[in-house]
């Protein structure tokens, strides 16, 4: 069964993909959801004008994503945590925090396109993986102190 992605589907696709699904998952979750539509003749039509159309719009956001990943080269953040004395910290770092981090920095990223290589759950060094586009991922190296 083939759909029409409306919107980003996690480990799935990017939105206004045709996508091949299994029948059950496309008809009993991404249609009644709203994540997606048949991938019908008239449909795929629809799909390849909007695509021309929002071509150019594309090339903007694409061309703005690769001018913010060139500033965040060399940026470093660090991020305050309440840590126990063997280096643990309470809790652990997430998105939003880096979000935060970003914000103070001058850079406007959305919380739902970082990701991390592994959980910051000890002081010390790690990296944010920054989707900005789907063509324009950044890598963010971030340092967790104790506060």
């Amino acid at each position: 069964m083939e759909v029409i992605l409306k919107q980003d589907v996690k480990n799935l696709g990017e939105k206004d993909e045709i996508v091949k699904v299994k029948p059950g998952y496309g008809r009993n979750y991404l249609i009644p959801q709203g994540f997606a539509t048949l991938a019908t003749e008239s449909a795929r039509k629809v799909l390849a004008e909007n695509l021309k159309q929002a071509q150019f719009k594309q090339e903007k956001i694409r061309k703005d994503a690769d001018a913010i990943a060139a500033k965040l080269e060399g940026v470093k953040l660090t991020i305050g945590a309440k840590a126990g004395e063997s280096g643990k910290i309470f809790g652990a770092i997430n998105t939003i925090q880096i979000a935060d981090a970003l914000k103070k920095e001058g850079f406007e990223v959305d919380r739902r396109r970082i990701t991390f290589d592994a959980e910051p759950k000890m002081i010390g060094e790690y990296t944010a993986n920054l989707n900005l586009h789907k063509e324009v991922k950044v890598k963010v190296p971030f340092e967790v102190v104790a506060e």
